[in-house]
This record gives C-alpha cells, sequence and structure tokens, in this order.
C-alpha cells in the first residue's frame, strides 16, 4: 500500500526495491486519509471487482477496497512479511487474501485477472516504473484499470498534517502529466483524472497499445 518517508517511520524489505519508501505514521496517515471508502467510490472501483492492492503494506486501502468490492474479491500483496502480519491481524473480518510476493513480479504470486490494480503512495518510489507498469499489464483484465494514487508535486514544506511536512522528498513526486509520460512506452493511456485532496490525485489508466 502506502510507502511514505516521515517522521516515525519503519524500514521494510521493500525498501530495496522502492527506495525512499517506509510505512507512515499511523496518526498522521489517518488524519490525512480520514475516510479511504470514499477515495476508493472515488476512484470508480465497483461492487464486485476483482481487485489488487499493490504494495498493500498494513492493508489501510486494501481494507476499504474489500469493503467496496464484496467477499474474496482483493488481494492485497507486499513484500514485507511483518507489514502483512499487521494487516491480517488489523482487518481479520474481512475475506481480504494476504500475500507475499514482489511488486516486480506480480504474475508470480497474483496471476489475475484483475479488474482494478491500486498502488497508493508508492510509485514515486519504484525505480523501474515502466518494467512496474508492463508487470502490471499482464494481470489485468482487458477492460481492468491501473489506479495509481501519487502526491501532487508541491514543495514538502507545504504538505503539512497534524502542523508537520509529510510525504516524499519534492523531487520524488511526480505530477498527472509526468505519470502518463512515464506509463505511455508500457502501453497504458490516461483515462481518468481524480482530485484527492488536499495533496494527492488519482490516476486511472486503461492499457492501450506499445508504442
Amino acid at each position: 500500500m502506502t510507502r511514505d518517508p516521515s517522521l516515525k517511520t519503519q524500514a521494510t524489505a521493500s525498501d530495496a526495491f522502492f527506495p525512499a519508501t517506509s510505512m507512515p505514521d499511523p496518526d498522521w496517515w489517518r488524519a490525512l486519509w480520514p475516510d479511504p471508502d470514499a477515495v476508493v467510490r472515488a476512484l470508480g472501483v465497483n461492487p464486485g471487482a476483482r481487485v489488487l492492492d499493490l504494495a498493500c503494506g498494513d492493508g489501510y486501502f486494501t481494507a476499504a477496497l474489500a469493503r467496496r468490492v464484496g467477499p474474496d474479491r482483493t488481494v492485497g500483496l507486499d513484500l514485507d512479511p511483518a507489514l502483512l502480519a499487521q494487516a491480517r491481524l488489523a482487518y481479520a473480518d474481512l475475506p481480504c487474501d494476504w500475500r507475499l510476493g514482489d511488486a516486480m513480479a506480480i504474475g508470480q504470486s497474483c496471476p489475475g485477472p484483475f479488474d482494478v490494480v491500486l498502488m497508493a503512495n508508492t510509485f514515486h518510489g519504484v525505480p523501474d516504473k515502466t518494467g512496474l507498469a508492463l508487470a502490471v499489464a499482464t494481470v489485468l483484465a482487458p477492460e481492468g484499470r491501473f489506479m495509481i494514487i501519487n502526491w501532487y508535486p508541491r514543495a514538502r514544506e507545504e504538505t503539512q498534517v497534524l502542523g508537520l511536512p509529510r510525504g516524499p522528498k519534492t523531487e520524488w513526486r511526480l505530477s498527472p502529466e509526468a505519470t502518463v509520460d512515464t506509463l505511455a512506452s508500457a502501453g497504458f493511456e490516461p483515462h481518468r483524472l481524480v482530485p484527492l485532496p488536499p495533496y494527492h490525485y488519482g490516476l486511472i489508466l486503461k492499457a492501450g497499445c506499445t508504442t
């Protein structure tokens, strides 16, 4: 799920793959995202869809996806067994399929097909963004959507939560246009842009033709 350097972060195994990423402190994270269910609805995730939360972390958005789509339709994938254990414990009442695996090799642990692949607050730290997008394309259903939640490219000093700057370094942040350009070579095309105030946007992409 959510990877975001700030005060009180914990290093994870997946940091080896996604630099400048870590799980945020839960207090400010919940202050920033008080209603993850509303975010999932705004992104257009439909009940009954089969969904994958890529780099799901402690399952905060995975749980919202599961509540939206219904029983046994949600997979949460992360490389860190400790975070997955937290997710299983915190959301034991939800029928989620928690899987340990590398986001860069999704097909090995999550072959799909999925109607939605969500990546929340992690894409900025992916070294090989095209490679990741190509991996996502292999597990999407024909009309599936890749949904990315990103920080707007504002100075970190301006994105304050509970009185302190939060989020990745300014230079790691990507505009919607930059994200679209980055994924074009993997055959993804923009479908819809969803503002997620105060500091984020949701970019919904569809698989097109690789150029």
